[in-house]
């Protein structure tokens, strides 16, 4: 099991419900690199988990784990400001087989 993980909210296929998934997982491999899942979810499909949930916009970004559940609204385009909201570590360093 992931430690962190993620539902994304969203309408239908449209240019933002996109962006903000290709930020969120982009933030996630930078920051968590693979330890991270991510549950994508079409409110026009399950109407009855986003009311629910008391999704009012999309796209919203809900960090599930680690407790306590966070809420994002917004394509998450401004990453720094994601992951502070999100309480996710800096960048991931990773060995590119230097040395």
């Amino acid at each position: 099991m992931s430690s962190y993980s993620f539902r994304l909210y969203v309408t239908g296929e449209t240019t933002l419900s996109r962006e903000a998934e290709a930020n969120l997982r982009a933030l996630c491999k930078n920051r968590l690199v693979d330890d991270y899942e991510i549950e994508i979810v079409d409110i026009l499909e399950r109407s009855a988990l986003a009311e629910e949930e008391q999704i009012i916009a999309t796209p919203t970004i809900m960090r599930l784990a680690p407790l306590p559940r966070l809420r994002v609204i917004g394509d998450l385009s401004d990453h720094e400001r994601a992951a502070r909201a999100f309480g996710l570590p800096g960048p991931a360093i990773r060995d590119e087989g230097r040395g």
